[in-house]
């Protein structure tokens, strides 16, 4: 089914794969697709997450050690989307990037860097939920200050040394008279490369995720079993654990997975028809992974911390002001 849907596409040659004779396909149509799902996502989320900042910094004082993780979360967010109108602009242009290798390596080392920052925030928060509910006095550390903001720093300092190789992986080249701003998974320095992707994929994916869903399934079988858990509790940890499994098995796997088989194709010996059909699900796939945004949103709100209060005491203050 994939192949004759990329078959439909009109397709112009692209870079050729040093390793074979393949030559990666544009496909004309999708740049469409691409540019109205950034946008969308822009247009959004962009807004959404000043927002949420400004409702943190300004309506929920004092801090708790959840607010904190999830106001490093925003703000990785709003970082990451920020990079979203360049990949726009990418696409329009017929990834034909103008704005020079050093943007090309900083646009990419921020789309990834806040990507895997936010994955990692999610896991922090997992791992902050399991313990307040399933070890709640043993663990009451947690739910001081200290701890968050330790956490927050940590996972800042882990993130940019893990996404350092990509000042060395990334950089434009030339073919077609156009000028290419490649994804790690099209990477000139291929053994690299994929090392580097299996290492990324494990430990800041597939780790997080492991880790996001043994907690939530934890959670969600202590609420149900505790004797004393009140419907609401239930009701609330079931609405996180949906938002978070959809954010990491619907947003982020697809495109880790792909990823992951489009490195390993351009040293197999496969047809380039196979290829290009995986590039080309790896192109739907990837705006994907900036749709987590719109779950963070939601994860927001369904968190509590008095925030759905907190939004509608600014949405008051404003309607107030304005009749005055």
């Amino acid at each position: 089914m994939a192949s004759e849907r990329t078959s439909n596409f009109t397709a112009l040659p692209g870079w050729a794969d040093p390793l074979t004779s393949c030559k990666d396909e544009d496909f004309l149509q999708v740049r469409s697709y691409l540019s109205i799902v950034y946008g969308l996502i822009f247009l959004v989320c962009f807004p959404g997450n000043i927002m949420t900042i400004f409702v943190y910094f300004a309506k929920m004082r004092p801090w708790k050690g959840s607010t904190i993780i999830m106001l490093n979360l925003a703000i990785t967010d709003l970082l990451y989307i920020a990079t979203l109108p360049f990949f726009i602009h990418y696409s329009v242009n017929g990834n034909n990037w103008i704005f020079g290798d050093f943007m090309c390596k900083f646009i990419q080392f921020c789309f990834y860097f806040n990507m895997y920052s936010g994955i990692i925030f999610l896991s922090c928060f997992s791992i902050f939920r399991f313990f307040v509910v399933v070890h709640p006095i043993k663990c009451f550390f947690v739910q001081k200050q200290r701890w968050a903001v330790v956490t927050s720093i940590v996972v800042w300092i882990i993130s940019l040394v893990a996404m350092s190789p990509l000042g060395f992986l990334i950089a434009t080249r030339r073919t077609q008279n156009r000028t290419i701003c490649p994804d790690l998974a099209a990477a000139e320095d291929l053994d690299t490369s994929r090392w580097y992707n299996w290492l990324l994929t494990s430990l800041a994916f597939f780790l997080p995720l492991l880790t996001v869903t043994l907690c939530y399934v934890i959670i969600i079988y202590t609420l149900a079993t505790g004797p004393h858990t009140q419907a609401c509790y239930k009701q609330k940890a079931r609405r996180l654990a949906i938002i978070l499994l959809v954010v990491f098995y619907v947003c982020f796997l697809p495109f880790h997975v792909f990823r992951g088989i489009r490195l390993e194709l351009r040293v197999r010996p496969v047809s380039c028809h196979l290829k290009n059909t995986i590039l080309f699900m790896f192109i739907i796939v990837k705006p994907l992974a900036a749709l987590n945004t719109f779950g963070n949103l939601l994860l927001y709100v369904v968190t509590g911390d008095n925030f759905q209060q907190a939004i509608l005491s600014l949405l008051k203050f404003r309607t107030n002001k304005n009749l005055k």
